[in-house]
């Protein structure tokens, strides 16, 4: 009897940030990742309960998921949210099913887009740029990882516990995103400028801007009073017989 061989269907994924904003030698600067429709091997994954203690059960699906390897951690959120629905769509379907103040809705994974990304408005390395409203001071950003995310809530919570007020969550983010301010990158400078120099009017309009600068995928959905809601991404996700 001759040894059959088993090979499994793929699908190449386009990342809302179409790769620019990694470096070019970590394989998601390609802009696409191929992955492997799920199989009963991710439904262990997805119902070990070691990685879900440890917050990690989705970090290790797309890492079975996707063939080409990189750190997870690299990865951009907004990238990370087309990876899953895909891993959705070709595990389970694009019928999604969800319950928002009282009412059931169902949407169809398959047409969700990609928001619009301008990738001519980035620098070289990757980096966005924004000037403040008030004085036009020009800076430049970068498009936050899960590393970055990581770290920016080890140092709030580092903060946390000298502090008694609350956290400083929207100072720490700037900090660590912001890369430039009129070209200067001294981190230290960098930190000065936001604690002591940074408007809360020019934060704020920086911080609305980067809600639709950042690549991602649109999960906008208008409910049944015409109310704009996100389609909520929850345990039934993945179980949608739940």
């Amino acid at each position: 009897m001759s040894e059959s061989k088993l090979s499994f269907p793929t699908e190449i994924v386009e990342l809302p940030s179409k790769g620019k904003i990694y470096p070019k030698d970590n394989p998601l600067s390609s802009g696409k990742v191929e992955m492997k429709y799920m199989t009963a091997k991710e439904e262990d994954i997805l119902t070990n309960q070691n990685f879900i203690e440890k917050g990690i059960v989705l970090d290790k699906l797309m890492e079975s998921l996707t063939l080409h390897k990189f750190d997870i951690k690299d990865i951009h959120t907004g990238d990370k949210n087309a990876i899953f629905i895909a891993a959705r769509v070709l595990g389970y379907g694009s019928d999604y099913k969800f319950n928002y103040d009282g009412e059931e809705y169902e949407v169809d994974l398959s047409k969700i887009e990609n928001k619009p990304f301008d990738i001519d408005a980035l620098t070289d390395e990757g980096y966005g740029t924004f000037e403040m409203p008030s004085n036009g001071t020009k800076i430049q950003y970068k498009h936050l990882t899960e590393k970055d995310i990581d770290a920016i809530t080890k140092e709030v919570l580092g903060l946390s516990k000298l502090s008694k007020g609350a956290p400083p969550e929207i100072t720490t983010k700037l900090k660590h995103q912001i890369v430039s301010i009129d070209g200067k990158t001294d981190k230290n400078e960098i930190r000065n400028y936001v604690d002591n120099f940074l408007l809360a009017r020019d934060s704020r309009s920086f911080r609305n801007y980067l809600k639709n600068a950042a690549p991602d995928v649109d999960l906008s959905f208008i409910t049944n009073d015409g109310k704009e809601i996100e389609i909520p991404i929850t345990v039934n996700f993945f179980w949608p017989d739940l």
